[in-house]
């Protein structure tokens, strides 16, 4: 397994795709608005930052690699003027993985319309989508699923003259997970796949000024936007002029939201479907404390998302917590790469543990995943060179054991540590004194306020609420003992040809 615990190098934990943000405000500056509910947005995805804002005649677009506040100044922000605006900060899982080209929103013709596309999640049958596409003599560039949507999108448009039919016809064949913003010069849309995978909530401004959407409720916050309710499964929401109109584009199917939402993806002071994200993680921890209790002398978190769920098992445990664990919250995504020397810091970069804190004592240390083990071997050696005399693992997810298609970016099997070890192999490997997760059972339990139960626990179970092409799945599905397996079978198959040769 090799090290990916570094800026700009691919990290050792699941990574959300992206986030999106729409506003219909006519009179607002709904540019900079946007640019706000991005940066609220930010730890979604850190690679690219776009926004479109369309003023009742055409569709300005401004996007660039980097951070929020690197993409956007004030100039940038002044020359977009308008009143319907959709933004987009991207983690690619598809495509091209950081170009100008597949930085979003993406900006496609219908005839002489412009519409712009911000997408979060990852469709499954991008291959087949595009290939139809093609035979229609349709040309694609940028190489991603949301380009491809917004082809579909804009091919039936073309024919029906009605955006709306051109909406629900791609709903109609496109697979997987997705929560879209979409704009018009002078419209604004919400659309969310059948399974609600993906989260989108819908937000009102103050005193009747408008609209706004976004991928967490964190994001309306921030323009002061008071939670409505979420975008359903399956459903298309218009914002324009004449108000808000909703309707099915495609039928619902079983409610599958991604549970680990909850656990990592989400920031701590949203709400999804009704449950506080911050209550959900306290109480993780509370169950994971009666589920696998540690005799230990202080609780600590992995920050950030390990913290809340830290302060519930100690809670739960009657162990003291403590903050022994800082986090470098200026160090996120880059294009600037560590030296060689530096690369051998590892994860220092990024955490520090306190010697103060942590010499002579027994801890019980509290992550959200863990997913190939280097970030969790690697704190290990550094909390024991701290003086820690005992380290106790406990994860509040159970072990991630199948890749995720729907947006999130995973391994193949091969790379997860607990589809290819036993429980006692993966503490030996990283150093651990024990190691337990959370149930699939106790996790469901931790969310008792979520209005609409059902969720996607595929990276837990392996069983997908959509099913995946068989040659995207192919070697995903592989562990290493598979791989060798198969290596095996074919060195057998060759001997065996050489000598009836």
């Amino acid at each position: 397994m090799s090290t990916s615990i570094l800026p700009g190098e691919r990290p050792d934990r699941l990574e959300e795709e992206c986030a999106v943000f729409g506003v219909f405000a006519p009179g607002e500056d709904v540019a900079r608005m946007t640019c706000f509910g991005l940066q609220a947005l930010q730890h979604r995805g850190q690679e690219s930052a776009g926004i479109a804002v369309g003023d009742g005649e055409t569709i300005m677009v401004s996007k660039d690699l980097g951070l929020v506040t690197q993409v956007f100044d004030e100039s940038r922000l002044a020359a977009l003027e308008g009143y319907v605006a959709v933004g987009h900060a991207r983690y690619s899982t598809s495509g091209a993985a950081a170009s100008w080209e597949a930085a979003q929103p993406h900006i496609s013709a219908i005839d002489e319309i412009l519409i712009a596309l911000a997408h979060n999640g990852t469709l499954v049958n991008t291959n087949s989508l595009r290939a139809r596409l093609i035979d229609e003599g349709i040309q694609l560039r940028a190489g991603t699923d949301s380009e491809v949507a917004a082809k579909a999108i804009g091919s039936v448009t073309q024919k029906t003259h009605h955006l709306r039919e051109g909406i629900r016809y791609a709903m109609q064949y496109m697979e997987g997970a997705y929560a879209m913003v979409l704009a018009s010069p002078d419209t604004l849309y919400a659309f969310r796949d059948p399974n609600g995978i993906r989260p989108l909530c819908i937000g009102k401004l103050p005193e009747g000024r408008g609209w706004v959407v976004s991928s967490e409720t964190c994001g309306l916050d921030i323009v002061g936007a008071e939670y409505v309710r979420d975008v359903e499964p399956g459903e298309i929401v218009r914002f324009n002029k004449d108000g808000v109109t909703s309707e099915q584009g495609v039928e619902p199917r079983k409610r599958a939201s991604c549970i680990f939402e909850y656990v990592y993806f989400a920031r701590p002071d949203s709400v999804m479907d009704g449950q506080s994200v911050y209550q959900a993680r306290r109480n993780m921890g509370r169950i994971l404390a009666r589920e696998a209790p540690a005799d230990a002398d202080l609780v600590l978190g992995v920050p950030d998302s390990g913290i809340p769920s830290a302060m519930g098992f100690a809670f739960e445990s009657g162990i003291p917590y403590s903050d022994g664990i800082v986090k470098n919250r200026y160090v996120g995504r880059t294009f600037i790469q560590p030296t060689q020397a530096m690369r051998q810091l590892g994860i220092r970069l990024k955490l520090n543990p306190l010697p103060s804190v942590i010499r002579g004592k027994r801890l019980v240390v509290i992550d959200d995943s863990i997913v190939r083990g280097n970030t969790s071997k690697k704190l290990i050696e550094m909390l024991r060179d701290a003086g820690a005399t005992e380290v106790h693992m406990r994860i509040v997810s159970p072990e991630v054991m199948w890749p995720c298609f729907y947006g999130i970016d995973t391994d193949t099997r091969d790379q997860l540590i607990a589809a290819n070890m036993t429980n006692d192999e993966m503490c030996e490997w990283m150093g651990a004194d024990s190691l337990a997760f959370i149930s699939l059972q106790g996790l469901r339990d931790s969310l008792p306020d979520v209005r609409t139960p059902g969720y996607c626990e595929a990276c837990f179970s392996g069983e997908y609420p959509v099913d995946i092409p068989a040659y995207t799945a192919r070697n995903s599905f592989m562990t290493k003992a598979d791989f060798a397996a198969a290596y095996e079978k074919e060195a057998q198959e060759a001997e065996n040809t050489q000598v009836s040769v």
